[in-house]
């Protein structure tokens, strides 16, 4: 299945703002609201269901010796018009 992405953007912010972003997605989250997410004239609205899948991968990428680059990714996946699946293992983020 062929991917188009919607919307997406990158770029270097502070521990202070990331987290600022991720608490107004949590907000979102936690009401049932849908999530907007903006960045110049691009804009994209998507309103994940009451259960989407929620995936955390920790990811190393680069050389087997030496520095590489770290990743943390946290990604909400739902087939549209999907109310949401059934639960799985407990996750825990300390």
């Amino acid at each position: 299945m062929p991917e188009e992405v919607l919307f997406e953007s990158e770029s270097r912010r502070s521990r202070e703002e990331i987290a600022a972003y991720l608490r107004t997605v949590a907000d979102s989250l936690d009401a049932g609201n849908a999530i907007t997410l903006t960045r110049g004239e691009q804009s994209v609205t998507m309103a994940p269901p009451a259960r989407p899948t929620f995936e955390v991968k920790a990811e190393r990428e680069g050389p087997a010796e030496g520095p590489g680059e770290l990743s943390v990714e946290f990604e909400l996946e739902w087939d549209e018009g999907d109310a949401g699946g059934e639960g799985g293992n407990e996750l825990e983020i300390e």
